[in-house]
């Protein structure tokens, strides 16, 4: 018997793989944390699907998202992600990681871990949406703005609100499974 499925991810594994064992799993560690805040950068502008595509691309890239690592990245490395075929070679969003492991850094100095900051702004708990039709879901909400300003003040790059929309489904911060997937009640 075929397990009903959020409308988006049909039609492709790795979607279907990503949607089943993943999306909207609440994220409490910051390692995963940061991991997907990088690819959400690198997604802004693209589809989701391509980004998951190069995820183990990414992944050998940026030293497994190593944010200790990525933060002392110096010129000659930036330059040689720049010119590998496996990543998107965009110079903002490769510097923006840079950027945002030394801010990701700061956030953990100043709250303990990423985590609690993040978490904190949804008293550490999902928010549980009840959409009948993915397509209902909002690019942004309210929340997601303010999580976006705070962030960019902080001086992360890259962060916009449609971004940390879609790093708060994906790290389960809010739970945007339609109401009669099979995930909607597990996650």
């Amino acid at each position: 018997m075929d397990k009903h499925r959020c409308g988006w991810c049909i039609g492709d594994t790795l979607y279907e793989a990503y949607h089943d064992e993943e999306w909207g799993v609440p994220v409490k560690d910051d390692e995963t944390l940061f991991e997907f805040l990088i690819l959400e950068t690198f997604q802004a502008g693209l589809s989701w699907i391509t980004i998951l595509r190069k995820r183990e691309n990414f992944r050998q890239a940026f030293d497994h998202f190593d944010y200790k690592k990525i933060a002392k990245y110096d010129q000659a490395k930036i330059d040689a992600l720049l010119q590998d075929p496996g990543i998107v070679r965009n110079k903002l969003k490769v510097n923006a990681t840079v950027t945002n492991a030394i801010a990701f850094m700061e956030v953990q100095k100043e709250f303990g871990s990423f985590s609690k900051y993040i978490w904190g702004f949804v008293d550490h708990k999902p928010i549980k949406n009840e959409l009948k039709n993915y397509k209902n879901a909002p690019a942004t909400t309210d929340l997601s703005d303010t999580i976006s300003k705070d962030l960019k003040k902080r001086g992360f790059k890259f962060v916009g609100s449609t971004v940390i929309y879609a790093h708060m489904q994906a790290t389960g911060m809010v739970n945007d499974h339609e109401v009669n997937c099979f995930r909607y009640h597990e996650v």
